[in-house]
């Protein structure tokens, strides 16, 4: 009977240690376990991180880190982690989160537009995927991947398309990169090349002449028809003559692309650079900024006209004044001319 009891005793005493053990393991499993208010927090997961480096994220998000140690470790997600961008959502268990981050690499909506170099598109990138400006660089300008595809330092930043991409976070260098290369492949499609064809420009003049037109008008209406300008002038071999290009051997010569010139001298028109348009006839050898799709379609849909020239319009600010012929131009030249003197635009 002695013996009896001590065995109903050892029984009873088993159970609740298995019920305790049962509601520590639903708790720490199921319980909600989250600490912020919004609907979603996300922890950036860097490439070869341990353990330690996703805890530290996840201490201000959640109530109980260490039921979240037990389980991480009961579920081996500790020797197992995995490089992204994860999602938690607001009142989500230990369970769900470790299950989340284990496996829900959300892709993230990476954009760039208008970079003046690829050093500039290089720094825009790396505030919005894993690799640092510096690695970008070295992959977006690697010899071997621009003789192989048929760029050059000159010409590089054409690769690059502005729009909207979808990326994961931990995306390399290089994977940015090559899937870049491909989108561009995407963007020339037969329907554009056949426009650059009939315009008897390679992709690299109609990207280096869309360029001119994106710094010289931001109206996109209108640069279907400063690309005919452009286009006209090329045609009957003129000298582009564009202020913009001027800008950018100023700035090319001087290592200096934070200076604000509005306004363009006489003396600048002598600066001795290929991208120069008052000094060297023909089409500068690579862009002078990143143009955007509106501004490429305007060069490869140009509008058809007879106007060889164009001046800022005073009485339309934003919009052109277009003249066929020099001595009109000039008339426009010099009513814009009294008007920058009259604002005190000096440089």
């Amino acid at each position: 009977m002695y013996i009896k009891k001590i065995l109903v005793a050892i029984a009873l005493i088993g159970l609740v240690i298995a019920a305790y053990f049962a509601y520590f393991i639903y708790g720490a499993m199921f319980k909600q376990n989250t600490a912020f208010n919004n609907d979603t927090a996300y922890i950036y997961v860097p490439t070869n991180a341990n353990y330690d480096q996703v805890r530290e994220q996840l201490v201000p998000l959640l109530k109980d880190i260490d039921s979240f140690d037990a389980l991480a470790q009961r579920k081996k997600y500790t020797t197992n982690i995995k490089a992204g961008r994860f999602a938690i959502d607001k009142n989500m268990s230990n369970n769900d989160i470790i299950n989340s981050i284990r496996s829900k690499n959300i892709p993230i909506k990476l954009s760039f537009n208008n970079q003046e170099r690829i050093q500039n598109l290089a720094g825009r990138i790396a505030e919005q995927i894993e690799p640092d400006s510096l690695s970008l660089l070295q992959a977006m300008t690697d010899k071997v991947f621009l003789d192989k595809h048929k760029f050059t330092h000159q010409t590089v930043l054409n690769m690059y398309v502005p729009n909207s991409y979808e990326f994961f976070w931990n995306t390399s260098a290089e994977g940015f990169r090559d899937k870049m290369l491909k989108e561009y492949y995407r963007f020339w499609n037969d329907s554009r090349q056949a426009k650059r064809k009939a315009l008897n420009l390679s992709v690299n003049e109609v990207v280096t002449i869309a360029s001119i037109v994106q710094k010289e008008t931001a109206k996109v209406d209108e640069r279907p028809r400063v690309a005919g300008v452009y286009l006209n002038r090329v045609k009957v071999g003129m000298p582009l003559q564009a202020d913009p290009t001027v800008i950018y051997s100023k700035k090319l010569k001087d290592n200096d692309f934070d200076q604000v010139i509005k306004r363009v001298l006489y003396k600048d028109l002598e600066i001795d650079s290929p991208y120069n348009t008052y000094k060297y006839r023909g089409i500068p050898p690579g862009p002078i900024t990143m143009p955007d799709v509106s501004a490429i379609d305007a060069v490869l849909n140009a509008e058809s006209h007879g106007y060889y020239y164009f001046v800022a319009n005073v009485k339309n600010f934003g919009y052109h004044k277009f003249a066929k012929n020099l001595s009109q131009h000039n008339a426009n030249k010099n009513e814009y001319v009294r008007w920058i003197n009259s604002k005190g635009v000096n440089r």
